[in-house]
């Protein structure tokens, strides 16, 4: 499966935007909540799922949407399967590791 990374370089941080292919430029709502997946923020390359390891490894911060891109976060251990944001039953998680 392949999704649309974009990785961020931002003062000292290292932000990973990802999505899954089919998601991109869609507009989802649920109630008050509401997840665009904006082409200028998520619009990268496209990379295999499998690349989401390396990527997530480096990042201090990560922005995913879609059951491929949260399912292998959750998979690698990044994201907790019962912290995971759900708006018309798309996945959304967001990760910012903390540094000491």
């Amino acid at each position: 499966m392949v999704i649309y990374v974009k990785v961020y370089h931002v003062q000292g941080e290292v932000l990973v935007a990802a999505c899954d292919e089919n998601l991109l430029g869609k507009t989802f709502r649920e109630g008050e909540l509401k997840l665009e997946v904006k082409e200028r923020f998520y619009k990268g390359e496209l990379r295999e799922v499998e690349e989401l390891k390396a990527l997530l490894s480096e990042a201090t911060i990560a922005n995913l949407v879609g059951e491929e891109c949260v399912g292998k976060a959750v998979e690698l251990g990044y994201v907790d399967k019962d912290r995971i944001l759900r708006i018309e039953g798309v996945p959304h998680a967001q990760i910012a590791k903390m540094m000491w």
